[in-house]
């Protein structure tokens, strides 16, 4: 946080803050920080965010484990993550303060409701004595003990509530004195609460009082001294929108829906962090979306099959573990060469793992996930605007090509949210869906007659003179009957598999930030974009030769990729598992990738990235293209 003063010797002047707000999962934290998000992309900040909660509905409250955090950058030039460390740290107890304290930078404001620091929170944090009055605290941050509790009571004694509902209102007081800090207006969150609480008016009027009286707490004591403003930033001319990558996805699919001219069928089984995207798409009834929420994740992927065979856009969704229960279906559709969406928000594994973490662990999975050769197309959203476009990438390869598309998010860009310019209509792109027309039966119809995508045609039930046999067993070419014979496998294998790999044709080459060629290329994919965008721009300022590479097609890859590969010394995947995509390259394109691994349940800080990445571009300055190395453990 670099500040400037400005004539106001109060209020100083900044390019970007980065606070994060922490408490028990029952505190609003996330709450608070949505919207802290919304109020400042209306003010023109660019903003990004990084939710982080419990698995658990209601985890234990006052431990390290049930603490719920937030995480918002907001600034007044173009940004790619949450941010590294804190300017601003917002605690409601000790468990929120013990485990978030480490990421607040040295001289940070560390703001805490003093209330909420007791025996009885001691003893949940598993701290010995107050932690707010250690010697080390106090000389390294500075740190405002804010009696929230007891203020908040105050503030809203005359609206009659009990003393649990009081207490629930501060969250607002806390919102209150951090719209104060950063110069935020309260006029978005006001409308909010009426939306909100309206028909439950003393509800609402508590809210707001408590809002307004942590702001005044901000302005009229002397707890700061000072303020800061970030300026709006300077975005390409449109009109925004905060938007969540879940969000952004449900829209997306609709849209595809619309541009193809087809209704759209949702499948699904409730799974974190995949249940948003149904959430949403509920909310479009009158677009013709029909949702189902199935009894488990086979009977979700089956139902959408079925609405491919009929006809219809077939979307389904889940997460690690309910994709694994999808595996034989995806192959049924595969070998039925249906045109159907699959999305995979990645979260932590194996198994249930870290269920509201984020991490990058099933490539493979969708690559191999099923039995025999069953090769799909793969994509990966970099952000959670890009949501919306992938989606309709999806729907046009999946259109195209008569297949399922995957697509890989994750929970880092399936939470988190940015500024989002609305495209307009014109500028999306038309998808081109046709059916075949009936016959009269004099010649039998052809299933699988192929057109210049290797597609088959898209015949919907019960159309005249269209009928043709389905299932999951191997098909004859062309006629589409049951066949067994050998030379027949290895043909119909061999074009779903030359299917797919021809859509590389037909997609963007690689692009690259950065030159085409030198000492280091980095190669990302999914949520992983933000992190080393930035890293690679303050490495490429600080004079190295290394760019950057972030793959949305992941299968196929881009054309170019493996040129791309060998321009450089030296080659580096950072990813949020032991090596997925790092081995796919190295397998299919025989560089020795170099890997920056993690799997924390956490992205990347660019900090840890800018170190390993400069100490591996010192080290190829010398090297000749491609000399490769071992992978590395991100610490």
């Amino acid at each position: 946080m670099t500040a400037s003063p400005t004539t106001n010797k109060n209020v100083q002047s900044v390019s970007g803050i980065t606070v994060r707000l922490a408490g028990d999962s029952g505190d609003g934290m996330q709450l608070l920080g949505t919207q802290l998000t919304n109020t400042s992309a209306l003010a023109g900040n660019d903003v990004a965010t990084f939710p982080d909660f419990p698995a658990e509905i209601r985890a234990p409250r006052g431990t390290r484990a049930g603490v719920s955090g937030f995480q918002v950058q907001f600034a007044s030039e173009e940004i790619f993550t949450p941010g590294d460390v804190l300017d601003a740290l917002v605690v409601m107890n000790p468990a929120a303060m013990v485990t978030n304290l480490s990421d607040l930078r040295k001289g940070g404001i560390l703001i805490a409701n003093e209330d909420g620091f007791n025996e009885k929170e001691f003893k949940l944090a598993k701290v010995e004595s107050n932690p707010l009055d250690a010697s080390v605290i106090e000389e390294t941050y500075r740190v405002v003990k804010v009696a929230m509790t007891k203020l908040t009571r105050d503030a809203v004694s005359e609206f009659g509530l009990g003393t649990k509902l009081a207490d629930r209102c501060k969250n607002f007081f806390a919102m209150g004195l951090v719209y104060w800090l950063f110069g935020r207006s309260l006029d978005p969150t006001l409308r909010f609460i009426e939306a909100k609480f309206g028909k439950k008016p003393d509800v609402a009027a508590a809210n707001v009082a408590a809002l307004r009286a942590g702001w005044a707490y901000g302005e009229t004591t002397e707890a700061f001294g000072e303020s800061y403003q970030v300026n709006a930033a300077e975005l390409v001319p449109g009109t925004y929108r905060n938007i969540m990558g879940n969000q952004a996805i449900a829209m997306g699919l609709v849209a595809a829906s619309k541009l193809s001219g087809k209704e759209m069928f949702y499948g699904t089984y409730p799974i974190t962090p995949a249940s948003d995207i149904l959430h949403e798409l509920t909310k479009f009834k009158n677009f013709g979306v029909r949702t189902f929420q199935a009894e488990d994740e086979i009977a979700a992927i089956c139902s959408t099959i079925g609405a491919a065979f009929g006809g219809t856009m077939g979307v389904t969704a889940s997460s690690g573990p309910g994709i694994a229960l999808k595996g034989e279906a995806m192959g049924l559709g595969m070998i039925l060469e249906l045109p159907m969406i699959i999305i995979d928000v990645q979260r932590g594994g194996p198994s249930t793992g870290l269920p509201t973490k984020t991490e990058q662990s099933d490539l493979m999975q969708a690559m191999f996930g099923r039995n025999g050769e069953s090769p799909l197309p793969v994509l990966a959203p970099r952000s959670p605007g890009d949501c919306f476009d992938i989606a309709i990438e999806a729907w046009r390869i999946a259109t195209e090509c008569m297949c399922p598309v995957i697509i890989l998010s994750d929970g880092y860009i399936a939470n988190g949210s940015e500024p989002w310019r609305i495209p307009a209509l014109s500028e999306l792109p038309k998808i081109r869906v046709s059916h075949p027309e009936g016959s009269d039966g004099s010649e039998a119809y052809k299933p699988y007659m192929r057109d210049e995508n290797l597609a088959r045609p898209w015949a919907r039930p019960g159309t005249p003179g269209l009928m043709h046999r389905v299932g999951g067993l191997e098909k004859e070419d062309i006629t589409g009957n049951v066949s067994y014979d050998p030379a027949n496998h290895q043909h119909m294998t061999d074009t779903r598999e030359a299917k797919v790999a021809q859509i590389a044709n037909r997609i963007p080459p690689q692009d690259v930030f950065g030159e085409t060629s030198g000492d280091v290329l980095v190669v990302s994919w999914g949520g992983t974009y933000g992190s080393c965008h930035t890293a690679v721009d303050r490495i490429q300022k600080a004079g190295h030769k290394v760019s950057h590479a972030h793959l949305r097609y992941l299968n196929p890859m881009p054309s170019n990729i493996g040129e791309l590969l060998g321009s450089f010394k030296k080659v580096v995947v950072p990813e949020l598992n032991k090596g997925q995509l790092r081995m796919l390259l190295r397998a299919e394109h025989l560089v020795d990738c170099l890997g920056i691994n993690k799997v924390q349940g956490k992205p990347f800080t660019v900090t840890e990235l800018v170190e390993q990445i400069t100490e591996i571009a010192e080290s190829a300055k010398n090297q000749t293209p491609s000399a490769g190395g071992v992978a590395r453990s991100a610490s």
